[in-house]
């Protein structure tokens, strides 16, 4: 039965999580306390895992519920399930826009369902981040300002885009906007304060 739920919790957050990674922390979380199978802290602690770890952030969460819940049959249950869908629904989707592409190249309806789309993954990444913003993690105004640091350089090549800037601004901005570099960044303040 634990092994059904499991294909069942994950295959539906598969199915369901839109935008992948950080997205669907929050569909993750909402079965886990749900059928009780970690505490809130122990999950907190595995999406801090997952990040450092190599591959998508919702496959390394599934594959460590999956374990701490029934082992290694369950971790490759939970890792099989969620990304069945998505394997499914793209060898669907490529073989439907190979075979419709004069149709679907510049289609009015198509860019406009993938626009809103894009407002539905920035409202989940949010609420992901927002869950993720308890006492345990943010344990004085120094987390805040890490944290404000890191948001303002992920936007702020959004913020700047079309703007006419210097060349040393533009690459700063670029420079301090890179994903990794902000990951490497904020791990050197953590230890730097905390350690």
């Amino acid at each position: 039965m634990l092994y059904l739920q499991l294909f069942i919790s994950f295959f539906k957050i598969g199915l369901f999580g839109f935008g992948g990674g950080l997205a669907i922390l929050s569909l993750i979380q909402m079965e886990v306390e749900e059928h009780g199978w970690m505490t809130q802290q122990e999950f907190v602690d595995i999406v801090a895992v997952s990040q450092v770890t190599p591959g998508p952030i919702g496959i390394n969460c599934a594959t460590y519920v999956g374990y701490t819940t029934a082992g290694i049959w369950g971790s490759v249950l939970a890792t099989t399930a969620i990304i069945l869908p998505s394997l499914i629904i793209m060898l669907s989707i490529c073989k439907a826009y190979f075979w419709l592409n004069k149709r679907f190249k510049g289609n009015p309806y198509f860019e406009q369902t993938l626009r809103i789309l894009r407002f539905t993954v920035i409202g989940l990444i949010a609420s992901a981040a927002l869950m993720l913003i308890k006492p345990t993690n943010f344990i004085d105004p120094i987390s805040w300002i890490i944290f404000g640091a890191v948001a303002l350089f992920t936007v702020l090549p959004e913020l700047i885009k079309g703007k006419k800037l210097s060349p040393f601004a533009f690459h700063l901005t670029s420079f301090f906007s890179h994903p990794i570099l902000l990951i490497i960044l904020a791990g050197i303040a953590g230890y730097c304060l905390y350690a």
